[in-house]
């Protein structure tokens, strides 16, 4: 109808700090953080419950005007256990942690654990990389010699990294083992020379050989893609010497892993993965301030395996430890040149920035420095 005006006005609020949000309306301060909670919704996934538990968390979720699902069968009790995806905002999560601290059946330790705060990023580093190998899928051959991987050491801090990952080992799909003794002929030079201030080293190694003398040479961090399998020396290692490690996840070996991954519930069975080799590091003496997990992109992945980890990966943080992603340049974005690959790879990553991953690998230092500049423009206060 010709002049018609809608009486009322509505616009969804999308990515917003919802105090600000609040307090703009001319919302009671003094109560902001506390109302702010109501307006986050979360979906947590509780594995194998019984089924005394599983219905007294429903029960107590109802209560407070949130939801619980189970199994279809927990009624009848033709199962046995049942996992259930608990959701509500902030505010309804902790009531129901609250009201299970006093109920039976080992609730009470639920409750404790959803009452622990989640861990949150304090913004995404830039781990920079740097092969020094002749058969990276990249840049192989690039700075396989002292001089050329000194000038792209000092290239990469100036650029923005954060931290420099050198490796001496490819662990591209269908690669072979290198040697410690050949690895640490390429890493000692590099490492034993001047490196820039305020950059962290790290050293991508499955050698515990190899990450032991890069330790002693100086290295921060040990970059270990096999999840500490690999080398069975190499959790006491890293606990000895106190240093952060990256725990990544892998199926099989990079001689096999491309060969047919499958998962039933990829998200699941990376996400209980990885916790089990945090608790495997966590028994070894590795303190847990010192992990850093990485889903591993493209070991043992479809292109599919990867997108829907990457659209997910804020999931990782359950696990209470930085989240590392490396994406850059890997063949699942089949693009024909590096430059191509570059910018989907920032496309990509941007996605990652957003859902607060920790650090980023990549190759193109001074792109992502440039994205992380202008998302830090974007995004709002916390």
């Amino acid at each position: 109808m010709q002049g018609f005006t809608e009486k009322f006005i509505l616009k969804e609020i999308i990515n917003a700090d919802m105090q600000e949000e609040l307090e703009k309306i001319g919302f009671d301060k003094s109560y902001l953080a506390a109302a702010s909670e109501k307006y986050y919704y979360k979906n947590i996934k509780i594995y194998n419950l019984t089924l005394p538990q599983a219905n007294i968390l429903k029960q107590t979720a109802i209560s407070v005007g949130a939801d619980c699902a189970v199994h279809r069968e927990v009624i009848t009790s033709k199962v046995e256990k049942t996992d259930c995806i608990l959701g509500g905002s902030i505010s309804q999560i902790k009531k129901i942690a609250a009201k299970l601290e006093r109920q039976p059946f080992g609730l009470a330790e639920l409750g404790a654990v959803l009452n622990r705060p989640t861990f949150r990023s304090s913004g995404t580093l830039i781990a920079g990389i740097l092969n020094l190998t002749d058969n990276s899928f990249s840049d192989g051959r690039l700075y396989n010699d002292f001089e050329s991987a000194k000038k792209r050491i000092a290239e990469m801090a100036q650029e923005g990294a954060d931290v420099i990952d050198i490796g001496a080992e490819s662990t591209k799909p269908f690669s072979k083992a290198v040697p410690a003794k050949a690895q640490l002929e390429k890493l000692l030079p590099i490492l034993n020379t001047s490196i820039p201030p305020g950059v962290l080293i790290s050293v991508d190694t499955r050698s515990a050989e190899v990450a032991l003398e890069c330790i002693k040479a100086g290295a921060q961090i040990i970059n270990d893609v096999s999840g500490l399998e690999y080398d069975a020396n190499m959790a006491d290692v890293i606990a000895r010497n106190g240093v952060k490690v990256v725990i990544q996840h892998s199926r099989g070996t990079p001689e096999n892993m491309q060969v047919a991954p499958h998962y039933d519930s990829l998200m699941d069975e990376l996400f209980l993965n990885l916790k089990s080799r945090i608790e495997f590091a966590v028994s070894k003496g590795i303190k847990k301030e010192n992990i850093i997990i990485d889903p591993g992109i493209g070991f043992g992945k479809t292109k599919e395996h990867n997108f829907e980890i990457i659209g997910r990966i804020e999931e990782l943080h359950g696990l209470g430890c930085p989240v590392m992603l490396g994406i850059s340049r890997k063949s699942f974005l089949d693009m024909p040149d590096n430059l191509t690959k570059d910018i989907f790879t920032v496309a990509l990553n941007a996605l990652a920035v957003e859902r607060k991953v920790d650090y980023i690998r990549v190759h193109n230092v001074k792109l992502h420095r440039r994205l992380l500049d202008i998302n830090g423009l974007m995004r709002p206060a916390e």
